[in-house]
C-alpha cells in the first residue's frame, strides 16, 4: 500500500486485516511494563489509534484528541499505539497530561500483525481501527496522507456504534 507523507510516497509493507476479520491478537507493553494483549480487553470495543511518533504535532493532536474522547465515551476501551520507546512516550504524556493506555511497539509486532510498517520512515503507519465485542474489526482507516489528522467523527460513530 502505498501513503504519503508530505506529498510523497512512501509504501507500506505487509497486509492490514480487513474489515469483518477477527484482529490480530498483539502483546505489547505499556508505560508500567505491564503486557497488554487486545484479547485483555474481550467482550468490550476498543478503538486502536495509531500514530508514527507520539512527539511530532499531528501525532500530539491525534493522541490527545482521543485522551479527551476516552472521558466522555463509555464502554470503549481507547488505546494509541506507536514504535516510540517507552521513555519518549512517558516524557510526552507527563509533558502533555494524557493518561490513556499508550502502548509501544518497539519491536515491530503490532505493525507486523497489523501490516502497518513503512521502512523509509521506520515508523507505523497512523490508522484508526475500532474492534468490537467478539474481537472483529468493525472500522479500519490508514490515513492516505501521514502528515494529516485522520477522520476522528467517522472513527468515533463506528466505536459507539459497537458498545
Amino acid at each position: 500500500m502505498i501513503v504519503t507523507k508530505k506529498g510523497e510516497e512512501v509504501e507500506i509493507v505487509g497486509v492490514q486485516p480487513e474489515v469483518g476479520s477477527q484482529a490480530p491478537d498483539f502483546s505489547l507493553k505499556n508505560l508500567e511494563d505491564e503486557v497488554v494483549k487486545l484479547s485483555d480487553f474481550s467482550g468490550t470495543p476498543v478503538l486502536i489509534s495509531v500514530v508514527p511518533d507520539i512527539d511530532t504535532r499531528i501525532c500530539s493532536l491525534q493522541t490527545k484528541h482521543f485522551n479527551q474522547e476516552a472521558a466522555n465515551v463509555e464502554s470503549v476501551n481507547f488505546i494509541t499505539i506507536s514504535n516510540n520507546t517507552k521513555e519518549e512516550q512517558a516524557n510526552w504524556c507527563a509533558a502533555e497530561g494524557v493518561d490513556m493506555e499508550i502502548l509501544h511497539d518497539t519491536e515491530g509486532t503490532f505493525g507486523e500483525a497489523y501490516g502497518l510498517f513503512i521502512p523509509a520512515m521506520g515508523r507505523l503507519a497512523r490508522s484508526i481501527f475500532v474492534i468490537d465485542k467478539e474481537g472483529k474489526i468493525s472500522y479500519e482507516a490508514i490515513s492516505t496522507e501521514i502528515a494529516e489528522e485522520p477522520d476522528y467523527a467517522t472513527a468515533l460513530e463506528h466505536a459507539k456504534a459497537v458498545r
